[in-house]
């Protein structure tokens, strides 16, 4: 047995899902992966493409030492020649635009393929003849193919498919068909197929019925677009679902769900959220303003430097636009959020009182506190323009300097093993909620981190609907939240809650 990747490194690091970090030349005799050698990972977005060979003892060799920014997830073509991997440009920046890359073995060189397609390289894919490759990127809330060939400086890109959410895809290997995993906001994940014939593709095929006992059982509804003109007259893309059993004679509560991230893009893809509420009663809504990805790279970016300003004033026309429709009440409306959507449910309580309840799930609450405590330094250190002893940043938009506005009724709710924002957050958000005696509640799961596990979405969405039908007048979930811990049956030995 040999130690391919020796030293005190994560080779390839840590990821939450997503393309792998690795991959073997087509004759077996190379491996490339991705590693982190800085010193300070916590600061440092400078992943690297390394390679090392099989046979011997030769040291690995980092083959994008010259891009200070990220370099990863490589791919060797079929025919040996390329290694095609995502990179960014600027160090430190994690929602810098990823480019589609090519190293080619012979010569020791690279170069971008995808510098004039301004939104995000997803994952990608190599053709079996290596002269082309085929990726996803986010597109105004869908998830496209796109097909970027080598036989030019800076490539020919050619959109292929689109089919609402594209979460994977496989080409065949006379790369004439691709198969893929597809979801809508009405339609739970199945497997589908198109033909190819001169680049564009036929009409998608479905192979798999794996989710229709659920599909049938369930008035699923679909996702309903519009457009809205947010901060300094951007389109701003909206969605709506309507409740189940939807009555247009009737008038609903709304619940407006705001993105994380900040720099990611709601998308028409198949939901808890999207279904769970509308099945209480409620309209919801979900927006992509400024900061969101899909809308090309400058939008993206519009954010940094900018968290309560131009989003805050996208969302709020969003809602103006939202309560002119018919359906809806305008008098009971609510909020909630996660992890970003969480720190703008901790800045809507201290900059509007327009909603009757708010949520914030995993919120940043003080950015002073936050940056002394998160595990993603590089992360404040770049959107909010340096650190707290040089930025004015952390005081201009931190919801902890606006707490005397404090009036909404909110629910919190966090995790103990949160690193990303840390559940301290939280328990400031609430102990000021309380000194302000607004009517509050605060659950933090024990053993959840930023991202609970399926089980502790039971009780997310039980405590979710209890908190907006008490103030907003939807459907009373079946059981309270209370109930649900008592008659929770839990794994003795690893403590998992099993029903």
């Amino acid at each position: 047995m040999r130690d391919l990747t020796p030293g005190n490194f994560d080779s390839p690091p840590f990821q939450l899902g997503g393309s792998l970090q690795y991959d073997f030349s087509p004759d077996s005799t190379e491996l490339a992966f991705d590693s982190n050698h800085d010193r300070d990972l916590a600061s440092s977005t400078n992943s690297d493409v390394w390679i090392v060979s099989l046979s011997g003892n030769q040291p690995s060799r980092n083959i994008t030492a010259s891009n200070p920014a990220f370099d990863g997830h490589p791919k060797y073509s079929p025919d040996g020649k390329y290694i095609a991997y995502q990179m960014q440009k600027q160090p430190g920046y994690e929602s810098d635009l990823f480019r589609l890359a090519i190293y080619d073995r012979s010569t020791g060189a690279s170069r971008v393929l995808t510098e004039s397609f301004r939104n995000w390289v997803d994952a990608f894919q190599w053709a079996s003849d290596s002269k082309s490759l085929y990726f996803g990127a986010p597109l105004e809330g869908d998830n496209p193919i796109f097909r970027v060939t080598l036989d030019s400086g800076s490539g020919s890109i050619q959109q292929v498919l689109v089919d609402r959410t594209i979460d994977s895809f496989q080409l065949s290997p006379d790369n004439r068909r691709i198969i893929y995993t597809r979801r809508a906001v009405s339609d739970p994940v199945e497997i589908f197929a198109v033909d190819l014939a001169d680049g564009k593709s036929s009409t998608p095929q479905r192979l798999s019925q794996f989710n229709d006992v659920v599909a049938n059982e369930v008035d699923l509804r679909p996702a309903e677009r519009m457009w809205v003109k947010g901060a300094d007259g951007a389109k701003i893309e909206v969605f709506i679902v309507k409740p189940h059993n939807f009555d247009p004679s009737k008038k609903y509560p709304l619940i407006l769900n705001v993105h994380g991230g900040p720099q990611f893009q709601w998308q028409d893809s198949f939901r808890g959220d999207w279904q769970v509420y509308p099945g209480a009663g409620y309209v919801v809504a979900f927006a992509n303003p400024h900061g969101s990805t899909g809308y090309g790279q400058d939008f993206t970016a519009e954010i940094s430097g900018d968290h309560g300003g131009k989003v805050f004033e996208d969302l709020m026309k969003v809602t103006d636009e939202l309560i002119k429709l018919p359906y809806v009440d305008p008098d009971r409306t609510g909020a909630m959020g996660w992890s970003y959507g969480g720190y703008m449910m901790d800045w809507f309580e201290g900059h509007t009182t327009r909603f009757k309840a708010i949520a914030s799930m995993m919120g940043v609450f003080d950015l002073r506190s936050m940056y002394g405590a998160t595990e993603e330094l590089w992360f404040p250190t770049w959107d909010y323009k340096g650190q707290p002893w040089n930025s004015d940043q952390y005081e201009k938009f931190s919801p902890s300097y606006f707490v005397k506005n404090y009036k909404t009724p909110c629910l919190v709710i966090s995790g103990e093993r949160d690193y990303r924002v840390p559940y301290t957050q939280s328990l400031q958000m609430f102990t000021s909620l309380q000194e302000m005696n607004v009517p509050s509640k605060l659950i933090i799961y024990s053993n959840a981190g930023h991202w609970p596990s399926w089980y502790e979405m039971a009780l997310y969405y039980t405590a979710h609907l209890e908190w907006f039908h008490q103030y907003l007048g939807g459907d009373a979930p079946p059981w309270t939240s209370e109930q649900f811990l008592r008659n929770a049956v839990f794994d003795k030995e690893t403590g998992q809650r099993i029903k």
